[in-house]
């Protein structure tokens, strides 16, 4: 394993791929700023807070800079099923009924995939992306990972992307706090779309966003 002052080098190589400016990609990851010009390494709570904010990174080539950069880009990241395992890819709206339980994968005509990286999370179901209301974080055509949560016993992760089944239909947004313990305020990462609040009493289902597979 290479030592940890090459992960800088590699979350350098990935901004500049990416064309992210080091004072965007600070202000946007959590990351310490100025710490990818230090000489000391990396610390591993910003090699976590790395792996969150570019969670489209393949995390051992982050580490040792073997295989591919992006997860996407690796062999097979995503084979289709012949033998009904895997994770079901399922419409955005078809969560309504998935995420609260009213409705099996079954009942709809779902193509299984079969993803380690997703195996490993113990993922539920996939969702294509569509709209910008989540870009740059997520494209339209982008296939996240979900993991079906309680609804009756969820503990909102603050600034963590969810998929939501609401009176208003599902919606995928990140998760910040409300004006009151009853409420929290849904943003997208796109700032031409303004926050809006929602009384929780609206949520009929909630998935956790684990992952991403992208499609350039």
């Amino acid at each position: 394993m290479q030592e940890k002052s090459s992960i800088k080098e590699n979350i350098l190589q990935y901004i500049d791929y990416k064309g992210i400016s080091k004072y965007k990609f600070y202000k946007e990851s959590g990351i310490t700023r100025g710490v990818l010009d230090q000489p000391n390494g990396m610390s591993e709570e910003n090699t976590t807070r790395f792996l969150d904010y570019a969670n489209e990174v393949n995390p051992t080539w982050l580490l040792t800079g073997k295989g591919e950069m992006l997860l996407s880009e690796e062999k097979n990241a995503i084979t289709p099923s012949s033998n009904g395992e895997g994770v079901p890819l399922i419409p955005l709206e078809a969560f309504a009924g998935f995420g609260n339980g009213a409705v099996q994968v079954m009942d709809y005509e779902a193509q299984r995939y079969v993803v380690p990286e997703f195996t490993e999370m113990h993922v539920d179901f996939m969702i294509r992306i569509k709209g910008s209301s989540m870009y740059p974080k997520y494209n339209s055509g982008d296939i996240v990972a979900c993991k079906k949560l309680a609804l009756n016993d969820v503990f909102f992760q603050w600034n963590k992307v969810y998929v939501l089944d609401t009176d208003q239909g599902a919606i995928i947004k990140r998760i910040k706090p409300g004006s009151d313990e009853e409420h929290i305020t849904l943003k997208s990462d796109n700032e031409s779309y303004d926050p809006f609040e929602l009384h929780t009493s609206r949520i009929n289902a909630i998935a956790l966003v684990v992952g991403v597979i992208r499609f350039e």
